[in-house]
């Protein structure tokens, strides 16, 4: 699976953490940055990461910044995309069961990497389920 990652200088050293874990996983992954430990923008890479997911040229995403919750808002303004921040592993798992997300989102701060790793043990074993959700999620695209 291609999987789109990026950070905010926060979450920089932990995203090279979950890209080697992705790797180690089996996952191509496309680093979208930042590649230092200096101040940047967490909006400009998330959208980054959305684009990239929205676009197809990766399956799904994931994005780390201080709380997680700044580029998990950022994302979600990129049609298409259904970003979740995961604060442990149900809420992984819940995240693609009932609301078909596609990009995963994390705190650097309040988040320790082996909850991390299990949270992406489950949101890749999870699947969409469809049904119900289906038609909760088709209303939350934009109509315009």
């Amino acid at each position: 699976m291609k999987i789109a990652v990026g950070s905010d200088h926060a979450g920089f050293e932990l995203k090279k953490a979950i890209v080697e874990w992705l790797q180690r996983n089996g996952h191509e992954c496309n680093d979208m940055g930042p590649y230092t430990d200096e101040s940047v923008d967490y909006p400009d890479y998330a959208r980054k990461v959305a684009e990239t997911v929205a676009g197809g040229e990766a399956d799904q995403g994931v994005l780390i910044c201080g709380t997680g919750i700044g580029v998990s808002i950022a994302a979600n303004k990129v049609r298409g995309i259904r970003a979740a921040l995961a604060c442990n592993p149900e809420f992984a798992t819940l995240a693609r069961q009932h609301n078909n997300a596609n990009i995963i989102c994390f705190s650097a701060r309040f988040s320790d990497f082996s909850t991390i790793e299990k949270s992406l043990e489950n949101w890749f074993a999870a699947e969409f389920e469809g049904g119900r959700h289906e038609r909760r999620v088709n209303k939350i695209e934009p109509c315009c």
